[in-house]
Parts: C-alpha cells; structure tokens; sequence
C-alpha cells in the first residue's frame, strides 16, 4: 500500500527535561546508536516504502535535522492531534503517524502494522499487549490500558487510511482538551459503555468500535507482533534503556 507518514516533533515550550539530561536543545535530537531520534524514525519509515515523509515541528534545529534527512518540516500546533489534523490536510490518506521519540522503530513493525490493519478501517492504532511487551522487553514500566481482554500499551503507530480518519482526529482533539475533566471524555461512550468498563466487560475492539461510532468511522485495534513496539523515549529510564538495547544489538 502506498502511504505518507507525519512524524510529530513538536515540544511542549520550556525546558524539556529529558532533553536536557541528554544535552541537546530538543528532544528529537538525541542521539542514540550514532544517529538522532529524528533519524532513526526517518530510515525506519523510508524503508518501509513511505512516499513522503513530514515533520510536524517548529523548534530550528529539528527542522533543520529534517531537511538535511529529506523530509519535509511543516509547522507544529499547539497539541499533536492538531498537529496530525494539519498534517492529514497536507499529505492526505492514508496517512501513517508516528512519533520521534519512536527511537526503536523498525522497518518491519510498520509493514506488518499496515498489512493486519482491517481493509475497511478508516483508522487502526498499533497496541502490544501486556504479556507480549513483557515478552520481549526488558523490565520497564509501561502505561496499560485495563481491558476485558488484558492490559495494551500504545505503539505511537496510528494509520489514517482514508480521508473520514479526519472525524477521528477531531475527536481526539476534544478528548485532548478535556483531559483535566476525565468525566466529560467517559461520558462519550455513555453510561452503559462505562458500566462494562467499570466492571471488566469491556474488550479494546468493542470500546474502539464505540468510538468509531461516536464519529462516523471505523476503527480498529492491530496487536503488535513484537512487544518493543511499545517502548518510546519518555523520561531518562527510557533513554538509557533504548540506548542499552541499540548498543547490544
């Protein structure tokens, strides 16, 4: 399938501390295995046959790191589902997102995401489940998301196959902006959704196929083959982690 990709670069304002404790001005620039963040998504992506690659930033330098890697910056807004909106309008579906703190991106990931993805979804988020992260990574403490069907960890690898997956960023826009007022964003799904939550009978297929709705769209869930899809660069443990594994390699 040919596709674009948006990688999101852009930074919070202030000082990052996580690129501060690895000496650089932004995080995408942090050099792990002899190439920069930004890169190693970058060669991951190219590889697995994007057409066009875009970075979603407004920071100098990682604007400059894109142009010299080939890829297009265009400009960050104030949050990443906007971000990937503007994005979607620049480059159009499908769409494959990512982050560049996705340091331990490969090739395969991508390819195998894109081809288990359902054929009718409008949107597919990559998720690993919590027995294959603890399968294939080391000890590290990931964020799960508790489901009736077990724990999932987001892999920062969304697809927006066809041009509806705008619905869906919107929705993710107002998810966003609620954030401080969790109850607005469960109410979405109503109270029975919430009911089978609370009370562990709600599966992630279920629960994405309730949101699709919400919206329009369909969207479906792709398990992970391999559980270091999970693993972003976050916080210093992280850093030191992926840059361990990239050593060992």
């Amino acid at each position: 399938m040919s596709f674009n990709a948006l990688v999101l670069a852009g930074s919070r304002g202030g000082v990052d501390p996580l690129a501060d404790y690895a000496g650089v001005t932004d995080k995408a620039l942090i050099r792990i295995g002899g190439a920069t963040m930004l890169e190693r998504v970058i060669v991951a992506l190219r590889a697995a046959g994007a057409a066009q690659i875009a970075v979603s930033a407004n920071a100098p330098a990682v604007r400059a790191e894109a142009l010299r890697l080939g890829a297009e910056p265009i400009d960050a807004a104030a949050g990443p589902s906007l971000s990937t909106l503007q994005g979607l309008r620049a480059l159009g579906a499908p769409l494959l997102v990512t982050t560049a703190d996705h340091a331990l991106l490969r090739p395969e990931w991508i390819t195998d995401f894109l081809a288990d993805a359902p054929a009718d979804a409008d949107v597919a988020a990559l998720l690993a489940r919590r027995d294959t992260v603890e399968r294939d990574a080391p000890p590290t403490r990931r964020t799960y998301l508790r489901f009736a069907d077990g724990g999932w960890s987001g892999c920062n690898l969304f697809l927006l196959r066809t041009p509806a997956a705008e619905a869906a960023v919107g929705l993710w826009m107002s998810v966003e902006r609620d954030r401080k007022r969790p109850w607005r964003i469960v109410w979405r799904l109503g109270p029975g959704t919430l009911l089978l939550y609370v009370t562990g009978r709600l599966t992630l297929d279920a629960a994405l196929a309730r949101l699709g709705a919400l919206v329009g769209v369909r969207a479906a869930a792709v398990a992970a083959r391999h559980g270091l899809a999970a693993v972003d660069v976050d916080k210093p443990a992280d850093l030191d982690l992926v840059r361990g594994l990239v050593e060992r390699s």
